[in-house]
């Protein structure tokens, strides 16, 4: 039964870094703010929520367990709610996302 935690558990962590990492790379990736930030914070919340329930399989305390469920919580809040401010400040700053025709003659965004 320890084994299968254990694999169950680096499966989840080891999933949560793929995502993160994807994430940072959308950071680069992508050509305007608004799907740079959508990139950061679907994949930020995600791979936080696995890497937590991953080190949740590996605890052996309760009192463990609660807090990183209560980091859950505040992760599950604070990134979402982040990334809505950050949206609704560059919009309010007339920032404009980048449409599917706003191309140079080379094909590449601005």
């Amino acid at each position: 039964m320890d084994l299968v935690l254990d694999i169950l558990s680096w499966i989840f962590i080891v999933a949560g870094g793929f995502f993160g990492i994807t994430g940072a790379i959308g950071l680069f990736r992508f050509p305007d703010f608004y799907s740079r930030l959508h990139a950061a914070s679907i994949t930020d919340t995600f791979s936080v929520g696995l890497i937590i329930l991953g080190l949740v399989l590996q605890s052996s305390s309760v009192l463990m367990v609660l807090k990183l469920l209560l980091l859950l919580l505040l992760f599950a809040y604070t990134g979402p709610t982040a990334a809505h401010a950050l949206a609704k400040s560059a919009r309010q700053a007339k920032l404009e996302p980048l449409l599917g025709d706003q191309t140079d003659k080379k094909g590449e965004a601005p």
